[in-house]
């Protein structure tokens, strides 16, 4: 399989980019030698080969929930530069 110069404009174009005809001769020629490796993969055999989704064995490190008590609303906003009752107040992000 083969990339056209044509391909890389229209995907381009779907992306919203704007690439010169210089930048698409050289993603095509980059596409097109990843996509040749790609079918050298392709010739091994991998019969007897397990499927895997990682290279490595992955295990979770999850830990069991442990609740622990909480600095609780006071001690928390002590360092608050501004506070409103319970609450942090902070300068408007969005108008």
């Amino acid at each position: 399989m083969k990339i056209s110069s044509r391909e890389v404009e229209y995907v381009a174009h779907l992306a919203r980019l704007e690439v010169t005809e210089k930048e698409t001769e050289k993603f095509t020629a980059q596409l097109n030698d990843i996509l040749l490796y790609i079918d050298k993969l392709n010739e091994l055999d991998t019969k007897g080969v397990a499927p895997m989704s990682h290279a490595i064995a992955v295990t979770n490190a999850f830990r069991e929930d442990k609740i622990l008590d909480s600095i609780g609303t006071e001690n928390s906003l002590t360092n608050a530069p501004d506070a409103r009752g319970e609450f942090f107040r902070v300068p408007k992000v969005i108008d």
